[in-house]
């Protein structure tokens, strides 16, 4: 088991790598997923499923990994659509990251393998976090 103090800085140092090696990579994804509805909609599917086995590692996200889920469904449903693009490819990238199997520290790897992918999925979140705290008033006030 390692340390918090470790587990913050394998953390930064997963952003960075995703930051300055990786993220134009997943952007060239998303827009493949942002393109066709049904492609979108397993992607969907896989990460609900995903996140269904609660990890101690995404459990300080949990929240807001649902809040994605629940604004990716409703776009892909054409139920909420005061989102931008930019804001759609960000979740998509997170998503994509989350769900695939070998990324920076593989999910196979027990204890650490969810830790990149709460990292990323940090890191999205953090970039569009005034348009989750919109989407989540939209739901509130039950417009969806």
């Amino acid at each position: 088991m390692i340390s918090k103090e470790e587990e913050r800085g394998l953390r930064e140092k997963v952003k960075k790598e995703f930051i300055e090696n990786q993220f134009k990579n997943w952007q060239f994804k998303a827009k493949e997923y942002a393109e066709d509805k049904s492609k979108a909609s397993e992607l969907l599917k896989e990460a609900m499923q995903k996140a269904e086995v609660r990890n101690e590692t995404i459990g300080e996200i949990w929240e807001k990994l649902q809040l994605l889920l629940a604004i990716f469904k409703d776009w892909l449903n054409g139920d909420y659509k005061r989102i931008s693009k930019g804001s759609i490819m960000m979740i998509i990238i997170g998503l994509v990251y989350f769900v695939m199997p070998v990324d920076i520290i593989p999910d196979w790897i027990v204890g650490l393998g969810f830790l990149d992918d709460a990292a990323v999925l940090s890191f999205i979140i953090k970039q569009i976090n005034d348009v989750l705290e919109e989407y989540k008033k939209w739901k509130q006030a039950g417009t969806g």
